[in-house]
């Protein structure tokens, strides 16, 4: 499949960016039908968002920059031009977290509460995203003879990208079933946290282009502290709870 979807005015239009646009305003959409059902004020989360998702895109470029930057160091016009590829969902992840904090704090909000709702559609944005990267043949794992390998420049190889797209879509089933009997506010977040984490350090040894800080795939490593993360977030925020803090 060409992962050029059409050309406007002279420039391609690439699959890999409707697939994200189309994720996230998914996201949007769920989280402003999560703040009415809640009896959230839905401008917070439009408010929120006009922020969140254009840092969420820069923290994820930078992040695969950063521990890419043998591949931009002798060409730095390449770091601007994300319609080739190259965002880590870790980084976006991050710079969101930050923003909504940031966001929470100047506007008086509860941040636990304001991330239950936003966090809702994000493992459905990030389920849909992973197919970019199939048409762009890239985030595949290494050789194997399973039925359901795909190939790869003549290769059987594992669809890490399907893995976790198959996962996000768990991950957002659970969020939405549990979201109405939730037991304190953030456990939505710490629930994503610690389960798409989990997901994703397996996934993760699979692939053959993990971003590497020496020995070590870096999204192994920032797994383990978002699952280190989401499980003190619960056990906190729970007890916070019992205690009518």
């Amino acid at each position: 499949m060409d992962r050029v979807a059409f050309s406007l005015w002279g420039i391609d239009v690439v699959w890999y960016g409707i697939l994200i646009a189309i994720g996230m305003m998914l996201a949007v959409f769920i989280a402003t039908k999560e703040a009415k059902r809640v009896g959230y004020n839905e401008d917070y989360i439009m408010d929120l968002c006009l922020f969140m998702i254009p840092i969420g895109i820069i923290g994820a470029r930078a992040y695969y920059v950063i521990f890419s930057w043998q591949d931009y160091a002798g060409n730095l016009s390449e770091i601007f031009n994300i319609r080739g590829g190259g965002l880590a969902i870790h980084g976006g992840i991050i710079a969101g977290l930050l923003t909504a904090f940031i966001y929470s704090k100047i506007k008086k909000l509860d941040f636990f509460k304001l991330m239950d709702i936003v966090v809702l559609g994000l493992p459905l944005a990030q389920a849909i995203g992973r197919w970019g990267n199939f048409i762009n043949k890239e985030a595949h794992g290494g050789p194997t003879d399973l039925p359901w390998g795909i190939i790869v420049d003549g290769q059987k190889v594992h669809p890490t990208f399907l893995y976790e797209s198959i996962w996000n879509l768990v991950l957002f089933a659970v969020l939405m079933k549990l979201r109405k009997n939730k037991k304190y506010q953030g456990q939505l977040m710490a629930v994503y946290m610690t389960v798409y984490s989990f997901g994703r350090f397996f996934i993760e040894g699979l692939r053959t282009d993990s971003l590497m800080f020496g020995p070590i795939r870096m999204a192994q490593f920032v797994s383990l502290l978002g699952i280190a993360f989401g499980l003190c977030l619960h056990f906190i925020l729970k007890k916070r709870c019992k205690d009518g803090i």
